[in-house]
């Protein structure tokens, strides 16, 4: 690959700069980064001699073309030095996910994954948990799938009936709420059922949720015969529908692997510059999901680096298991093993199953992985056979790398908002998604309902503010699409030009009757058009406006309701904002305010008689 004179001059400098950081670093371990001109990270890397590492980036003409680029925007470097190569490893992983550098690896699909929390409680609470671990009390997990934490969850609060309310609803319950009425609680809020039957059933959940499930069906076989003997049918029935409900989740996670210890398989399969990395979750046995993974900014790497920097970036945000079974070696596996079992607090065994059931379960992962690649391969493929055909039908130069869809939304100009969704070659990114809160006042801000106005606000402070500043994390759009007619595309037209900037602008509105299929197509110096004759572009573009549309209504919705909730109580006279916080605190939300009786108004600390009786006459 040829590169400009400019390019040439750009590599010279970056080699030059890293050469006099290079003069003054020491050997021992720790982590540099690369920084362009712009003050943005363009690469985190760890070394166990921080001098040798860097002056490997001087004979840069030998370094791939991704490195090349990167040492050319190479401006300034700063580093910190670490104790051992383990703390460096460690700091690296938490500079990439915190800074997101374009030239590492990133997970840009990397989330929480779900737990079942037991939390640590007199009366402890059994829920669903995701993100950071600050509640305590016992975590199970992680589950891959949201949806069957959901339905275990439904199962086992009718098998073991533990509370899922949170504690300040716990505390201010005088008497049992719906959970109880269709046998999901017990009601301990209320103390309908008593301390050591309670943690009968907390032992029980904990039983199941470790493993020991088959032991906990037996014993509840031996009590229901016992009970039936005794002629408590009520209560045989009972353990009757709990030892039903437990086969019921052990067919769901297919409990019986010769996996005893909490283990995680991975697995990764690779075609050309993609790769999947597939990773199943096992817990005491029992199988909690898979997830597919397709890391970026991975040209140019082999599969046991990618392998490498995958385990310490996901294991920033999961508790690393006690085994992790690979399809691939890694290049500092001890380093590695010692990293996580640092995060983990005990040992973690990295390792390559050889023979038995723990090999045919990593080829499940290995075909799971392949499979997954070959279909986020086709969609691809399909994906940019679409683009291509959006960059003809509006005369584009180029395939439309980031298409930027804006909505605005508003109730006779009440809380008005805008909403910009992102879609590109991957599909839409999510990450990239943005919210404006409309600002409506006297100076120069668009007047309630002035739809123009607010498109204007909108895009001026997408391309002038200060989203507009990282390029390279908010780069701009080939394409800005727009749900709106001629007006809406004449503002956004007219505040790019007054910005100085040139993109493409089409606005796409529905037709006179409003119906999906029928929609005009507006563009600078062009007639308004139809592409009824293009029924993919045309549903691709609907997918879009519709996509953007959910985004600014949620938006809006919740401005709404937090309107509402505030206003309800601050609407009523005597009610400042000590009251209404105990009110709140008291009953959980506003709505429950609103249920309340009179003399349940009472018992809240402040609220007098009198004002008990206001706040009843202003809900009914």
């Amino acid at each position: 690959m040829t590169h400009s004179p400019a390019f040439h001059t750009s590599l010279e400098q970056g080699i030059s700069t890293i050469a006099t950081h290079a003069r003054t670093l020491t050997s021992s371990p720790g982590v540099y980064r690369m920084i362009n001109q712009q003050e943005e990270v363009l690469y985190v890397g760890k070394a166990k001699n921080l001098k040798k590492r860097v002056l490997s980036y001087i004979q840069a003409y030998r370094l791939p073309n991704r490195l090349q680029r990167m040492v050319a925007e190479t401006h300034t470097m700063e580093f910190i030095t670490t104790h051992t190569e383990v703390e460096a490893l460690l700091l690296e992983a938490n500079l990439i996910k915190r800074l997101k550098p374009r030239y590492n690896i990133l997970l840009k699909d990397n989330k929480f994954f779900s737990y079942i929390l037991l939390t640590d409680h007199a009366w402890p609470r059994l829920t669903k948990h995701r993100g950071a671990k600050t509640l305590s009390g016992i975590y199970y997990g992680p589950f891959a799938s949201t949806y069957a934490v959901n339905q275990t969850l439904t199962t086992m609060y009718r098998i073991f009936k533990l509370r899922s309310c949170s504690d300040s609803f716990f505390a201010s319950r005088k008497r049992p709420c719906l959970q109880y009425h269709i046998k999901r609680c017990t009601a301990p809020c209320t103390r309908y059922i008593n301390a050591p039957d309670y943690k009968e059933y907390v032992n029980q959940t904990k039983a199941f949720l470790e493993g020991k499930s088959h032991e906990l069906q037996q014993n509840l076989s031996q009590r229901m015969h016992e009970a039936s003997e005794h002629q408590d049918y009520e209560k045989a029935a009972l353990y009757r529908d709990q030892i039903r409900a437990l086969t019921q989740i052990q067919a769901q996670q297919n409990i019986n692997t010769a996996l005893k210890e909490d283990t995680d398989v991975i697995a990764i399969a690779s075609h050309g510059e993609t790769t999947c990395i597939q990773i199943f979750f096992f817990r005491h046995g029992s199988n909690f999901g898979s997830h597919s993974f397709f890391p970026e900014h991975i040209k140019d790497l082999s599969v046991e680096e990618i392998l490498t920097s995958f385990l310490t970036l996901f294991y920033q945000d999961t508790l690393p298991p006690q085994e992790i079974l690979l399809s691939h070696p890694l290049n500092e596996q001890s380093l590695v093993e010692e990293a996580l079992s640092i995060t983990a607090q005990r040992k973690v065994n990295i390792s390559i199953p050889k023979r038995g059931q723990c090999v045919r379960i990593l080829r499940q992962a290995i075909e799971n992985a392949e499979e997954a690649l070959a279909r986020y391969l086709s969609t691809n493929r399909s994906q940019l056979k679409i683009l291509n055909e959006v960059a003809d039908v509006f005369g584009l130069t180029e395939m439309p790398q980031r298409i930027e869809v804006y909505d605005n939304s508003h109730i006779q100009g009440t809380n008005a908002i805008g909403a910009m969704i992102v879609a590109g070659p991957q599909g839409f990114d999510k990450a990239s998604y943005r919210k404006f809160t409309i600002k409506l006042d006297e100076k120069g801000a668009p007047n309630p309902g002035d739809d123009y106005g607010m498109m204007r606000e909108v895009i001026q402070r997408r391309f002038s503010g200060s989203l507009s500043q990282e390029q390279s994390r908010n780069p701009f759009p080939h394409l800005l699409l727009i749900d709106g007619g001629i007006g809406h595309l004449n503002a956004v037209y007219e505040t790019l030009e007054d910005i100085g900037l040139s993109i493409p602008v089409v606005a796409i509105a529905k037709g006179s009757e409003r119906n999906a299929g029928k929609e005009t197509f507006y563009q600078p110096g062009r007639a308004p058009f139809s592409l009824e004759k293009y029924k993919t572009i045309l549903f691709y573009l609907q997918q879009l406006r519709d996509e953007a549309h959910r985004f600014a209504i949620t938006f809006h919705r919740q401005k709404r309701a937090k309107m509402i909730e505030r206003s309800m109580l601050d609407d009523i006279v005597g009610i400042g904002a000590h009251r209404k916080k105990s009110l709140l605190r008291h009953f959980g939300s506003t709505r429950e305010v609103a249920r309340a009786g009179i003399e349940d108004l009472q018992s809240v600390k402040g609220i007098s008689a009198s004002l008990a009786q206001k706040i009843y006459d202003y809900f009914h």
